[in-house]
């Protein structure tokens, strides 16, 4: 019999991954009623995933959940190893030796592809990158993105497109009091954008933006939303679907498209922002970067809320030589561990890791976007993380207790002779206080800093 889970015998977790599901993760473990260790490990020296560095500047409520996972971070169970790769530091076979059980929830890294001919000129970029790039995420520092011409299209109609559109949309003083990248902001401040295009291939009443985000384009102090009335025109079925008494979001965002369809354009305003419907990429042309984008106009069929759009032969070209595709996240694989490929996630049953043909893996689990695909807000993933959780404690007595574990130092004799710089929570809390500092002069939040050595040389 086991006594995994007593103070003799601690259940000892690696988590993969610093994020939302991350953290819920160890929240959950933290406060079952065994007594556990969890190290969170973290490829960068910053904790705490896309809420740093894939929330929008100008939208700090969304990132007060880090207030949440400071104090989860204070309880003395918890552990961050930072600034380490697994599959290149340290191995998912290693982890397995020095912990009873592994969690990956490193979240969906990349974007789905349009799968479409010219996709990767020069000018054709991910939202990720972008998203990434103003918000001082290392991996996108050394991106350019050309802002001097005239037009910018999105590929998308979620909240990621409407992030990237507002940003493109908004003025410096818009942005200056927010956290974003003082690089990026820079850029910003030279952008010569008149019109910003936003792309969905479907019709207006299936767009999955909010309600809230879609109304802060007509708060923009220099840029015009504009829709025309008869791109609001709606087929029989997408009718039925607003008359859905479920379906108040999309009804609330096709209220807010036909008021901005009634809306006068005010003309002392330099931009103009055009969500545009029932369209899907078809070729990007140009010789070394874009130089045109193709359009197809579409067409629905089928059931309500089961419409699909299809091409109707009919395309139009947009001149532009910068377009961001954001239509969705796709996870990446991790060395030892199964993937689906064509989903972007870890197969799973309820968090617990299946190879292909459902057989259940020893030792690992999974959490959050790369456990279920990105959906959900913020929020979701703690449910998400709790599921999973509440698998691993059913299968304690299935874990080998055979040979003991040693955990983390364990982890840091493996680093320390790779010569690997790991950085622990209290020296990533030296580096959060100095960015805090570095934007007070600036009345910003804080200033992050965007190269990995920087960070590191903060630490005393």
């Amino acid at each position: 019999m086991s006594n995994l889970g007593t103070s003799e015998n601690p259940l000892l977790v690696a988590i993969i991954g610093s994020g939302p599901s991350g953290f819920y993760a160890a929240e959950a473990l933290i406060k079952s009623d065994i007594e556990v260790n969890v190290d969170i490990i973290e490829r960068l020296p910053s904790p705490y995933g896309l809420v740093r560095s894939g929330v929008a500047p100008d939208h700090p409520k969304l990132k007060t959940a880090i207030n949440l996972y400071k104090k989860i971070a204070d309880d003395p169970h918890f552990n961050l190893i930072a600034n380490v790769t697994v599959g290149e530091d340290i191995s998912i076979e290693e982890l397995s030796e020095t912990h009873h059980a592994i969690i990956l929830t490193y979240g969906a890294e990349t974007d789905r592809k349009l799968g479409i001919p010219g996709e990767d000129l020069k000018g054709s970029y991910t939202a990720t990158e972008f998203v990434g790039w103003y918000n001082g995420h290392p991996d996108h520092r050394e991106l350019e993105f050309d802002l001097s011409q005239d037009i910018a299209v999105i590929i998308g109609q979620g909240n990621v497109a409407a992030d990237v559109s507002r940003i493109l949309s908004k003025t410096v003083d818009e942005l200056k009091n927010t956290d974003i990248a003082q690089h990026a902001l820079d850029v910003l401040s030279e952008s010569k954008l008149k019109e910003i295009h936003i792309i969905g291939r479907r019709g207006p009443a299936q767009a999955k933006f909010t309600p809230k985000e879609l109304r802060e384009f007509g708060e923009l102090s220099d840029c015009n939303p504009i829709i025309l009335k008869e791109d609001l025109e709606l087929n029989d079925e997408s009718k039925k679907e607003l008359e859905e008494k479920s379906n108040i979001t999309n009804r609330k965002i096709y209220d807010q498209f036909s008021v901005f369809s009634e809306r006068e354009i005010d003309t002392n305003k330099s931009k103009k922002c055009f969500f545009r419907f029932l369209m899907g990429p078809k070729e990007i042309i140009g010789d070394v970067k874009m130089e045109k984008i193709v359009l197809e106009k579409n067409e629905l069929s089928g059931e309500p809320f089961k419409q699909s759009a299809k091409g109707t032969g009919e395309t139009i070209e947009i001149d532009t030589s910068i377009l961001f595709r954001s239509i969705g996240y796709h996870g990446i694989s991790m060395p030892g561990v199964p993937f689906h490929e064509s989903w972007g996630t870890i197969p799973n049953e309820k968090g617990r890791v299946t190879e292909n043909n459902g057989d259940t893996v020893n030792q690992l689990y999974t959490a959050g976007w790369i456990k279920r695909g990105p959906s959900g807000i913020i929020g979701t993933n703690r449910a998400c993380s709790a599921e999973t959780i509440q698998c691993l404690l059913s299968d304690l007595e299935k874990l080998d207790t055979s040979v003991k574990k040693l955990g983390a130092s364990e982890i840091y004799s493996k680093l320390d002779n790779k010569k690997v710089r790991h950085v622990n929570f209290n020296e990533w809390s030296q580096i959060d206080a100095k960015e805090v500092a570095l934007g007070e002069p600036k009345g910003k939040p804080r200033e992050k800093f965007t190269y990995i050595e920087e960070m590191l040389s903060v630490i005393e």
